[in-house]
């Protein structure tokens, strides 16, 4: 009776990631000039993820404030250690088709670990009761419509076609199937190791939006432009926040 519902629930969360697919009909050149305003949404809303909702929910599945602050301190070395790889291996090459930004990789290895934890957390709530899982997936997938947007713009901006980028987006987000399937068949025991994970992602979440977003978002010199790409993270923000109405 559980299996149903549960691996229902995970494909529709991992169709949500497919919501680029409206950026097909758009004009390459229109996109190119709106992408910097997608990638402030997109730090806005990590940022928002981030300190809205990850971190909440780390501290009361781990119980103690310290121990998380440490391992999302984890987290940001880590990425900050994978990035540096990642551009001693790229440093040479130009960013193309063939070459991606780090960045795009690195949100695909925490967007990824993410979506897994979300496997978890929608199986887990069915495990417990049919109506809490449907409830969790609910809040899961408008947790995940402006997560994906972001993602997407941050894919774009890092060098894979608008085809590439939703393949990937969706690869990453079919993790969360991985994630249920692994919950249902060994049950509670998994959600000992995960809640360690979650303050890991937390900080890979943070890396990204403040060491490699924000920066890229400086680069833009015009006023006016650049009012509009804050308007757009505060916008990434404010979506986060509204979120916290419906949990």
């Amino acid at each position: 009776m559980t299996w149903l519902p549960t691996l229902l629930a995970v494909i529709l969360v991992s169709c949500i990631s497919l919501v680029g697919v409206t950026t097909l009909a758009i004009n390459t050149d229109k996109l190119r000039k709106g992408l910097l305003y997608l990638v402030s949404f997109a730090a806005g809303a990590l940022l928002g993820d981030a300190f809205l909702h990850l971190l909440p929910q780390a501290v009361e599945e781990i119980g103690d404030v310290e121990r998380v602050s440490v391992l999302v301190l984890v987290g940001i070395v880590i990425f900050f250690i994978l990035e540096k790889v990642l551009f001693w291996h790229h440093c040479h090459l130009p960013t193309h088709e063939q070459h991606k930004h780090p960045v795009g990789i690195m949100n695909l290895i925490s967007d990824g670990v993410h979506n897994f934890m979300d496997g978890v957390i929608i199986a887990g709530s069915f495990l417990v009761d049919v109506p809490l899982g449907i409830a969790t997936t609910i809040a899961v997938v408008l947790h995940e419509i402006p997560q994906e947007i972001g993602d997407f713009g941050i894919l774009l901006h890092s060098g894979y076609t608008k085809r590439r980028a939703l393949f990937f987006n969706f690869l990453t987000a079919c993790l969360a199937i991985l994630g249920a399937v692994v919950t249902l068949i060994i049950g509670e025991r998994v959600e000992s190791v995960v809640q360690y994970v979650l303050p890991l992602t937390l900080g890979g979440f943070i890396y990204i939006a403040a060491a490699d977003l924000i920066p890229e978002i400086h680069r833009e010199e015009h006023t006016g432009r650049s009012f509009a790409q804050f308007f757009m993270f505060i916008i990434g923000i404010g979506v986060m926040s509204l979120l916290l109405l419906l949990e």
